[in-house]
């Protein structure tokens, strides 16, 4: 028996009154899968998650969940920005219960309880009273993370949690998002513009052309979990990675 993918997308596209962003395209994602989409900057990957997360609506096409129409799945998403958008005047373990505060609708005194027993798998219990202002911006990014699990939520999607860090934190934080993920394997969608990140983190990948967006190539990954840096340095990661650079060329319209 074929397996029902845990998100479906057939026929789906975006326009912007005469501004075609996403072109025709079909994409699954298994249940428990790591997907991520790399792409030019522009091509219109951050407009999927909108239009999954319900922000935006397609322009053809429909969307599946577990097999049933989006629009009848409730809201199986928590959604992380590129920006990690904390609340300036809360602390972190009032961040974090925010999440639990929107998917429960929990006191925000039942929140912060919640919360505090989240804190210590992301590094963050010492840092409970902390306020954003006080924070690097790696710790942020897991208060952000730690926020978008609290929802509670089976599927993630991941618009570049981490491109505005130094690549030292940014290494960091791939390695440690890969073993949270591996804890309870929730379904991921992950946006990014890093090959290395993708090929770290990734059960597949799919690279999307230029605007409008299509589908021109997709690829497995063929490593271990759980997965270290040493690893992208052997002969299956090295190959993967040109393999992802050739396609992003050729999705630009470049001569590969």
């Amino acid at each position: 028996m074929t397996k029902i993918p845990a998100i479906s997308l057939r026929r789906l596209s975006k326009s912007f009154g005469d501004l075609d962003v996403l072109g025709v395209m079909d994409l699954d994602v298994g249940r428990g899968e790591f997907v991520s989409i790399l792409g030019p900057s522009g091509c219109g990957k951050s407009t999927l998650l909108s239009i999954l997360s319900g922000i935006e609506e397609a322009t053809t096409g429909e969307i599946t969940i577990h097999g049933a129409p989006l629009n009848q799945s409730g809201q199986p998403f928590a959604w992380m920005p590129q920006n990690d958008a904390l609340l300036p005047w809360r602390t972190v373990v009032d961040n974090v219960g925010l999440g639990y505060q929107v998917a429960g609708r929990l006191s925000k005194r039942a929140a912060r309880d919640q919360a505090r027993l989240l804190l210590p798998a992301f590094g963050l219990e010492e840092f409970s009273r902390a306020l954003p202002y006080q924070l690097s911006g790696g710790m942020r990014q897991r208060v952000a993370l730690a926020r978008t699990i609290a929802q509670g939520r089976d599927m993630l999607l991941l618009d570049e949690p981490f491109g505005a860090l130094d690549a030292i934190t940014r290494t960091e934080l791939q390695l440690w998002l890969e073993q949270i993920w591996g804890v309870d394997r929730p379904t991921v969608i992950l946006i990014t513009h890093d090959v290395r990140e993708a090929v770290l983190l990734s059960d597949r990948i799919y690279v999307f052309s230029d605007r409008p967006a299509q589908i021109v190539a997709e690829f497995e990954v063929p490593l271990d979990r759980p997965r270290t840096i040493e690893m992208l340095a052997g002969a299956q990661a090295t190959q993967l990675e040109l393999d992802l650079l050739r396609a992003l060329h050729v999705g630009s319209g470049d001569t590969p």
